[in-house]
């Protein structure tokens, strides 16, 4: 329901934009926004969004009783248990058995019916709030992440499982390397 809101927001700021266009019974044009004007209504659409989303994430986090620290981007991270490995750095082979789901609680992926996640850290082709959460934490370690769609997969989704402007929750174990 929140995701159809959201797009209905998005689509009436698109077509704010694109009526301010008008012409008098000569065909004069009266006002014709700007670059600036049109760029500045995308913005205030898409923070609009971005806070819903927080807020939709704050509440997630709530009901649930996790303890989490939030980043400047808006990523949330909970260590459920504590490894006792070392702090994982860019340029590491990190290998981790997950769980995603969407924020409804619907599983899309996970090693069970995926295998093992691995990947350089640094080195890109995952999403980047997972990589952001990844060096934040320590082989070893069993943790929740919320990730953002903007830090996810965004307005797209991935084509696959995940729909446009998806925040993914995922619950990581970190394996010792």
């Amino acid at each position: 329901m929140r995701f159809s809101f959201r797009m209905l927001i998005l689509v009436l700021s698109m077509g704010f934009i694109f009526s301010c266009i008008n012409e008098d019974d000569k065909g004069d044009v009266i006002y014709k926004p700007s670059a600036r004007d049109k760029e500045l209504a995308l913005l205030k659409a898409n923070k609009y969004l971005l806070k819903l989303e927080s807020q939709d994430i704050d509440n997630y986090v709530r009901r649930h009783s996790w303890n989490m620290v939030s980043t400047g981007s808006g990523l949330r991270l909970g260590i459920v248990e504590k490894g006792s490995g070392k702090a994982i750095k860019k340029g590491e082979l990190v290998r981790m058995d997950y769980e995603t789901r969407l924020i409804d609680g619907s599983l899309v992926y996970s090693s069970e019916n995926d295998g093992t996640k691995s990947f350089i850290v640094g080195h890109g082709g995952i999403e980047s709030g997972l990589e952001e959460a990844v060096l934040l934490m320590h082989y070893g370690d069993e943790a929740n992440i919320i990730i953002p769609s903007h830090l996810a997969f965004g307005l797209l989704g991935d084509q696959k499982s995940i729909p446009s402007h998806a925040t993914l929750i995922y619950k990581v174990k970190i394996l010792n390397n």
